[in-house]
């Protein structure tokens, strides 16, 4: 006669072998990171910024180029993408819903990564180069640092971070050793989006770039820790605008920019001296999306259109001249240069006449120091680091990378508003003093 077991000791041995096999897993996942934390870098040869993450199973260290306007991941699928977790999302899911990926479609060779039937489709782009291209939505594991704000953690991962495939011709002009494209932008599937999403944490980022060392960017809150125990919870608030209409290399009708604008009201250089600006040019016309101020981290300095740039150089070069500074040449790409004889170095760099940005009112000021608005282009000379973006941009201020390192920008994209802290070198610290050295 066969052996009999009571239901309760069949519940018993069931319940047993069910918390032996998934207790590691369960542990594992239990750790709810506050935030976490990744290097950002300066590529000296293209003005890049690159982070840094692990992908795929086994993990590869791959190295991105850092927008932080870009719609979502994007990764050369067609050059050693190796992965088993690798999944494409398939046409119709909620996976496809949450990008808002637009058609679907078959691949018509054997099945590898970023080639598969029944697949929907988004288009990844290269903001650098202004190109997109055809790409199809995939999922697979990605790996990143925690934080306490102060120190690096450990490490945790997202199983099933969605993100695009691309071609390699994609890659043309980033960074050499790049991999892609990392977008931090307004959309559901951006990396603060799919972090937030996955830590239940609030979905906020902050970056901080630095012109040499390692910068940083957190995802989540704050405080953020910088060298030393400089710690920042506070900053000055203004409103995020979406902009309605797109401006990635390709979109679809009636799709918004995932790029962060700011309203900025009016210039001044030093407290006193307003910059001559159409005002219509400060605004997002709401039926082409041209004009406003955006900020970008894929432009090396700030672009201006036309009738600012000269409002701006001309204004500054008088304000100069009176300090006894004195115009020399211009040096390309810049226009408004200068001889090093009477600029004076201080804690804040070359002292200059200060650039301020006045946003949604007057007390409301970003200001612009000589670290971030001089660049020293010889040992005699120093220009002045923004550029000529010519007539009708399709943006007309664009904050760049040189004009945000070495200040700390915290984007809150549950509450629509930008935080920012002017320079750090006013606090005594820099963005390359986040403690990377160090594991909680």
């Amino acid at each position: 006669m066969a052996p009999t077991i009571s239901l309760q000791n069949f519940i018993l041995s069931t319940t047993f072998l069910l918390l032996f096999f998934t207790t590691p897993s369960f542990s594992q996942q239990s750790f709810r990171p506050k935030a976490l934390v990744a290097k950002v870098s300066k590529d000296t040869s293209t003005l890049q910024y690159l982070t840094y993450l692990s992908q795929r199973t086994p993990l590869v260290p791959i190295s991105l180029v850092f927008d932080v306007g870009g719609q979502f991941l994007w990764v050369d699928c067609e050059s050693n993408y190796v992965s088993s977790t690798y999944r494409p999302a398939r046409c119709r899911s909620a996976q496809c819903s949450l990008a808002k990926a637009s058609g679907c479609g078959d691949c018509f060779s054997s099945p590898r990564p970023g080639c598969n039937n029944n697949t929907c489709g988004v288009s990844p782009d290269n903001t650098v180069t202004h190109t997109a291209t055809g790409g199809k939505l995939a999922e697979d594991v990605v790996s990143i640092q925690s934080t306490d704000g102060s120190n690096p953690g450990r490490n945790v991962t997202v199983s099933r971070f969605l993100f695009s495939c691309a071609p390699s011709f994609l890659l043309q002009g980033l960074a050499n050793g790049v991999s892609g494209m990392a977008g931090l932008g307004r959309t559901r599937i951006s990396l603060p989006s799919q972090f937030a999403s996955a830590f239940s944490f609030r979905r906020k980022f902050a970056i901080c770039l630095s012109s040499s060392k390692n910068g940083v960017v957190f995802f989540g809150d704050g405080p953020y820790v910088f060298l030393p125990g400089k710690q920042f919870s506070s900053f000055t608030y203004t409103p995020l605008i979406l902009n309605p209409v797109s401006t990635a290399s390709a979109s679809s009708q009636g799709e918004p920019s995932s790029e962060y604008f700011i309203g900025v009201k009016s210039i001044r250089i030093g407290e006193n001296v307003t910059v001559w600006v159409n005002s219509t040019l400060l605004s997002i016309n709401q039926e082409t999306g041209f004009g406003g101020t955006k900020i970008s981290t894929v432009n090396p300095y700030t672009v201006l259109e036309y009738s600012i740039f000269k409002a701006l150089t001309e204004t500054f070069t008088r304000e100069a001249a009176a300090r006894n500074i004195t115009s020399v040449g211009a040096v390309a790409p810049f226009e408004a240069c200068f001889s090093r004889e009477n600029i004076l170095s201080t804690r804040l760099g070359a002292s200059v006449p200060t650039i301020e940005l006045v946003l949604q009112n007057e007390n409301t000021v970003w200001r612009i120091f000589g670290a971030n608005s001089m660049i020293q282009v010889s040992d005699d000379v120093l220009c002045l680091a923004f550029v000529n973006g010519g007539e009708n941009p399709r943006t007309s201020i664009v904050i760049g990378g040189y004009q945000l390192e070495d200040n700390l920008l915290q984007f809150d994209l549950a509450t629509s508003r930008l935080g920012f802290s002017s320079t750090l070198l006013g606090r005594q610290t820099t963005c390359a003093n986040f403690n990377f050295t160090s594991n909680a």
